[in-house]
C-alpha cells in the first residue's frame, strides 16, 4: 500500500492532499500546526488495511494553491467549506472525518455547518469549541490566552519562528516528529506559507464576532470520540468539562497520559481507538438513521 500525493482544485483552490485506498468507506483526515498531512500517515495506513479509503489535505495556507492573501479568508467557516469542496470533489456523499488541533476546529465547523456529510467524528486534543470557549477565560486557560495573543500581532510571530533559519520549528518538529521535519519544512519555509498558516488564529480571535460564532453552542447528532491528553499545555481539563451536553449522538470522551502531539506520543492507542470508533459507526448506518 502506497500513498500518493495528489493535487485536487476545490473551492476555487488546488489542495495538495495525501491520498490512500481506492475503495471502502472515505475518512477525511484534518491536520493542525505545525504540521501537514504527513501528520496522519501511519494512521492512514492502519485504515487503508482495514478497508478504508483516506483523503489528507494540506489545507487552506498550507497548500501553496491555496494560500490567499486576505486574513478573513481563513475563518473557520470558509475551512470548513474547503472540506465539503474538497469531499464534493471526490465525489464522497458522507465521510468519516478526524482532526487535530486547528484541524479538530474545522472539524467541529464541519459539524456545525454541513452535519449531513459526516458519518462519524473524532477530534483530538480539542473538544467541543462550546466547551472550550467556555473555559477560555479561566485562570487556568492564562497560559493558554497568552500563547494565543502572541500569535495575533502581524508579523511579530513569523520573525520569531523564522530566526535562525526557522530554529524554533525545527526544534518543535525534532521534539515529536523528527521523519516527518522534510514535508513540514518544505510548506513552512516557504515565501507566504507561515503567516498564511498563522492568519487561522487571527481570522478567529482578533474579531470579537468570529469568536463568538467559533464558540458558540451547537448540538451534535454524529457519532463523536475525543481524544484528550491530561498533559496537553495548550487545552486544560476545563475546556473539556462541558462537552458532553453538546453531544446528542453516541459519543465517547477517552483521557489519555499524553501531551498535545497525540499521534506522535500515543499513536497506537490513538489509531485503535479511531478505528474503533469508525467500525462501529458505518456509513451506510448514517444513511439509514
Amino acid at each position: 500500500m502506497s500513498i500518493e500525493i495528489r493535487y485536487i482544485r476545490a473551492n476555487g483552490f488546488e489542495f495538495r492532499c495525501r491520498e490512500a485506498g481506492s475503495e471502502g468507506e472515505p475518512v477525511i483526515l484534518l491536520h493542525g500546526l505545525p504540521e501537514t498531512s504527513d501528520q496522519w500517515s501511519e494512521l492512514i495506513i492502519e485504515l487503508v488495511a482495514a478497508g478504508y479509503r483516506c483523503l489528507a489535505p494540506d489545507q487552506r495556507g498550507y497548500s501553496p494553491g491555496a494560500r490567499p492573501e486576505a486574513v478573513d479568508e481563513y475563518s473557520l467557516d470558509r475551512l470548513a467549506s474547503d472540506v465539503v469542496a474538497l469531499a464534493d470533489a471526490c465525489g464522497l456523499e458522507r465521510f468519516h472525518l478526524v482532526g487535530h488541533d486547528w484541524g479538530a476546529a474545522v472539524g467541529w465547523s464541519v459539524l456545525r455547518e454541513h452535519a449531513e456529510r459526516v458519518a462519524s467524528w473524532a477530534a483530538l486534543s480539542v473538544p467541543h469549541m462550546a466547551s472550550y470557549g467556555a473555559a477560555f477565560d479561566l485562570p487556568e486557560h492564562r497560559p493558554n490566552v497568552a500563547y494565543i495573543q502572541s500569535m495575533l500581532v502581524p508579523g511579530k510571530v513569523e520573525a520569531e519562528l523564522s530566526r535562525n533559519g526557522f530554529e524554533h520549528l525545527y526544534q518543535a518538529w525534532a521534539s515529536f516528529a523528527p521523519h516527518k521535519v522534510p514535508d513540514y519544512e518544505s510548506v513552512f519555509t516557504r515565501p507566504g506559507a507561515l503567516t498564511a498558516t498563522l492568519n487561522w488564529y487571527r481570522a478567529n480571535f482578533t474579531d470579537h464576532s468570529q469568536r463568538e460564532r467559533a464558540f458558540a453552542p451547537f448540538l451534535v447528532s454524529a457519532p463523536s470520540l475525543t481524544l484528550w491528553g491530561n498533559r496537553d499545555p495548550f487545552i486544560g481539563r476545563p475546556a473539556t468539562l462541558r462537552e458532553r451536553e453538546f453531544m446528542r449522538g453516541p459519543y465517547r470522551f477517552v483521557e489519555l497520559d499524553a501531551g498535545h502531539w497525540l499521534m506522535h506520543e500515543a499513536a497506537a492507542v490513538c489509531c485503535r481507538e479511531i478505528l474503533a470508533h469508525i467500525q462501529a459507526h458505518p456509513v451506510t448506518a448514517a444513511l439509514s438513521a
